[in-house]
């Protein structure tokens, strides 16, 4: 137990390594278009609220796994390094930190792609980080305040600037929740669907996401999608976390 805190004071004040924690939770979505076609199945592994470090595997529809993506434990919970790599065209983009700098890449998989320096600003949220923002506002979020955030876009290597509000609170299929919209901020952000996320009110835990997909369809664009997780989270094996690591990357699903 002491050494636990003390690895926690270490890491808060200096950064300094601490064994990290496994990847015990499991969380299965669905993803559908608007039509409420099934397009593809996400299975998030994941070690606790204040941890970054994610994987995802993403399977088509049949079950074939076709992209993965491993969110990291650099930079902060907010704005992490990570990678996703989509094996059906070789499209790959990510955040990394290399030499003590950031960097931004996004195109085809190659063995080491050019990266854009990227200055990440104080409000700057990067892919699953919005998760920690939200967890980090939530008591302003619930009084009725706007968070304004920069959200990056990899494909476009730069942030926007977006803002954040409750929408409602609601029972999703038997858990206490709110609805979250994101707006981008600028003039014309009227013409860009909202993205309307869903969390659990107890721990914050995503439940439903509705907007533009991070995955792009056979006519090389994002996709309006709907991701439903599973109601509870599932304990992960060892295991499967390393199989699911390790698999081959082969699906041809289109959507």
């Amino acid at each position: 137990m002491q050494r636990a805190v003390l690895c926690l004071v270490l890491a808060c004040l200096s950064a300094a390594p601490c064994a990290a924690e496994p990847l015990t939770r499991r969380e299965d979505a669905s993803v559908f278009a608007r039509d409420g076609r099934l397009l593809y199945r996400e299975t998030h592994w994941s070690a606790g609220a204040d941890d970054p470090r994610r994987l995802v595997l993403y399977r088509c529809a049949d079950g074939r796994p076709f992209a993965r993506k491993r969110v990291l434990a650099q930079g902060s919970p907010q704005a992490p390094d990570f990678e996703l790599v989509d094996a059906r065209d070789g499209y790959r983009e990510g955040v990394r930190t290399r030499n003590g700098r950031r960097e931004v890449l996004a195109g085809e998989a190659v063995d080491n792609p050019a990266g854009v320096p990227l200055d990440v600003p104080g409000n700057g949220v990067i892919d699953a980080g919005f998760d920690a923002a939200v967890r980090r506002h939530w008591d302003r979020l619930m009084a009725g305040e706007t968070v304004r955030l920069q959200f990056l876009m990899p494909s476009r290597q730069r942030f926007y600037p977006v803002r954040v509000q409750r929408d409602t609170g609601l029972d999703w299929q038997g858990v206490p929740a709110e609805r979250l919209r994101m707006q981008l901020d600028l003039w014309f952000g009227f013409v860009v669907p909202p993205i309307m996320v869903t969390y659990a009110r107890d721990d914050q835990r995503l439940l439903e996401f509705a907007g533009t997909g991070n995955l792009r369809d056979v006519q090389q664009d994002y996709p309006q999608v709907r991701i439903a997780f599973a109601p509870q989270r599932a304990r992960a094996s060892a295991g499967e976390v390393a199989a699911a690591r390790n698999v081959a990357l082969a699906g041809q699903c289109r959507f």
